[in-house]
């Protein structure tokens, strides 16, 4: 017998998968990527994690399919900023579904509390992802509360002791910690949302970039997670590195959409901008650019942008940069 769990790399998915490996039951722990996880990539400590509680482990990156199925259409709308948390489930869950036949596991298991989260997990909220994951067969368990819900098929079949299961319901963290002391864990997350598209700030990027291209590509939505983003009067945008990692980043993740200003000989934040940035924008542009690099006031200096050199100052107050800030 095996079953497939949705990792988030938490401690309730953690305890969950603990509970079925312990009965002698094969897990695969499955990390659906959908592009909004955090700006840093933990899949190797979320490998550590499932092997400590019996699991191997893969990540399945469905960022393309995800932007273009769920993100900007959610059946069950947004939560309370741009969180389609019921719709997101579901294609998780659909994805890992999918893939039974082919890891030749019987069932899924996921972490998921009645009651922890206002928005997904809800008794009603619970049967609108069965209805959209199309688990018409009854393959979707969840250990940590499934003796508060009705018995899935893995639990009638007799795969899974029922028994076993837990009853937890509510946002109190007292039975995990418990279990946690129980099976000798140390090594986990502290319960948090985890999901950039749970935050204002991020939000707002995401509006704001929709609203001036609505064609945004996976490369677009990791470049959100980087640097300060400003919108400049005629509408270009610029990115701008916050230190050495993300200005890294952002040069990973630069497309065609985008050009970077050369700083030649200067030190400084890396900067991307609209490639079909106007002149007014780009002079503003130049100027920020320079803003954050070290220099002398009231010097001018030497800034490349595609194959034209141009002459700038910076500004000597940074404040003045803060309304075109979207975040």
């Amino acid at each position: 017998m095996k079953a497939l769990a949705l990792f988030s790399g938490g401690l309730d998915s953690m305890l969950a998968m603990k509970l079925i490996s312990s009965q002698g039951i094969e897990v695969k722990a499955l990390h659906i990527n959908i592009g909004f996880g955090g700006s840093v990539d933990k899949s190797a400590l979320m490998k550590k994690r499932a092997a400590m509680v019996g699991a191997s482990f893969e990540m399945i990156d469905v960022r393309n399919a995800y932007l273009q199925k769920v993100l900007f259409n959610p059946q069950y709308g947004y939560g309370k900023h741009f969180n389609p948390c019921i719709d997101c489930h579901a294609f998780m869950f659909k994805t890992a579904l999918s893939m039974l036949e082919s890891e030749k596991a019987s069932f899924i298991i996921t972490g998921e509390v009645l009651g922890q989260r206002p928005m997904s997990q809800r008794n009603d909220a619970m049967a609108k992802v069965k209805k959209l994951a199309l688990d018409e067969e009854n393959l979707i368990l969840r250990p940590m509360c499934a003796k508060n819900l009705p018995p899935t098929k893995p639990e009638i079949e007799g795969w899974v002791d029922r028994d076993k299961l837990e009853g937890i319901s509510g946002r109190s963290r007292k039975r995990q910690l418990e279990l946690a002391a129980k099976f000798g864990l140390e090594d986990f997350e502290s319960p948090g949302g985890g999901c950039l598209l749970t935050l204002e700030s991020f939000a707002k990027k995401i509006r704001d970039f929709i609203k001036f291209d609505e064609n945004m590509e996976v490369n677009d939505a990791q470049l959100l997670k980087y640097g300060r983003h400003l919108r400049l009067p005629k509408g270009a945008k610029m990115i701008i590195g916050r230190n050495e990692l993300e200005n890294e980043f952002l040069r990973q993740l630069k497309t065609d959409k985008y050009e970077e200003i050369k700083l030649f000989d200067l030190i400084g934040a890396y900067s991307l901008v609209d490639s079909k940035i106007e002149k007014e924008d780009l002079d503003l542009a130049l100027k920020i650019a320079l803003t954050y690099t070290k220099n002398e006031q009231g010097k001018s200096y030497k800034l490349g942008f595609k194959d034209k050199d141009y002459q700038s100052v910076a500004f000597e107050d940074k404040t003045k940069i803060s309304e075109f800030f979207v975040n």
